[in-house]
């Protein structure tokens, strides 16, 4: 598997509970903070659930 850069680009203020705590477990929190991970169907599930608050670039 490759790595992908996650950054957040939308606030998670008002979104339900499900999405806050995918954005915590992929390491997120604040808007424009990144971070790189392996690409695992785990965390292409998470990315799938919370595309639209965040941007995501392969390496």
């Amino acid at each position: 598997m490759g790595k992908v850069q996650i950054i957040q680009t939308r606030s998670i203020i008002k979104r339900p509970e499900t999405q806050q705590r995918t954005i915590k477990a992929l390491g997120l929190g604040r808007i424009n903070k990144t971070v790189e991970v392996e690409l695992t169907p785990q965390i292409a599930g998470m990315i799938a659930k919370v595309n639209h608050l965040i941007t995501v670039k392969e390496l």
